[in-house]
């Protein structure tokens, strides 16, 4: 089904390619998902160094979006140059904020849970952590699903037992169905589709962009949406369902 979608994606932008469709979506100024509003009223970024110099006012004074997810770490000892910078300054501009965590093949669970629990502030307001789980930019090494299972509950574990929240995960079909596709994945989901709508039937956020355009940012950025009312954002802020 994967393969159905990204081919059709492809002949999408083919098509189009005639009257300058690719050039459009590769500037992030035509895209295939424009969630409704009045259905997904709570919608977020996320960010890395990627974005440069990101002006959180400008973006502030759009009023399009509510909470910022930032990277901070990957593996077991990067951490994003930028991560201090937009950790403080979203926050100072009023949005809610929360922090992601890359995760790597080649690094130990517990070392990589140091890394972002080194990094990243303990603040009373911020949403849940996030562990990324995706083959993109992956170190080579492929585990067993034992293996990874495993470590993702150990990183979960030490992430939670340091911020008092459940970390949600940000996974792609391809992660899914190579290591979670047998299981509920543990902790809430937040699912990369920038072709169609979810096809998990459970999920907490949705990442329906990743050439988004908005005042502010230079360049393209992702655009996510919350499933949920402004009542069951609260709750989330709240500790709820985490």
């Amino acid at each position: 089904m994967k393969r159905w979608y990204a081919l059709a994606a492809a002949v999408l932008l083919l098509t189009a390619a005639g009257f300058g469709g690719s050039a459009l979506y590769a500037r992030g100024l035509v895209r295939f998902n424009y969630p409704s509003r009045s259905r997904y009223p709570i919608w977020g970024l996320d960010v890395s160094h990627h974005q440069g110099t990101i002006d959180w006012p400008a973006v502030r004074r759009t009023g399009e979006v509510t909470f910022v997810y930032i990277k901070a770490t990957e593996g077991g000892d990067w951490v994003d140059p930028r991560f201090s910078m937009n950790w403080t300054r979203a926050r100072a501009a009023g949005f809610t904020v929360g922090a992601y965590h890359f995760f790597t093949f080649c690094r130990s669970a517990e070392e990589q849970a140091a890394n972002f629990i080194r990094v990243v502030p303990v603040e009373s307001d911020a949403l849940p952590p996030v562990l990324d789980l995706e083959f993109g930019g992956n170190c080579r090494r492929r585990p067993s699903t034992d293996e990874v299972r495993r470590e993702i509950g150990d990183w979960q574990e030490r992430v939670t037992a340091r911020f008092g929240r459940r970390p949600l995960l940000y996974v792609t079909y391809e992660f899914v169905e190579a290591y979670l596709q047998d299981m509920s994945p543990p902790g809430e989901v937040w699912i990369r589709d920038i072709f169609t709508s979810p096809r998990l039937p459970r999920w907490r956020l949705w990442q329906f962009a990743n050439r988004g355009r908005i005042a502010g940012i230079r360049g393209p950025v992702d655009l996510n949406v919350f499933q949920g009312d402004h009542a069951a954002w609260q709750a989330l802020l709240q500790g709820g369902g985490t």
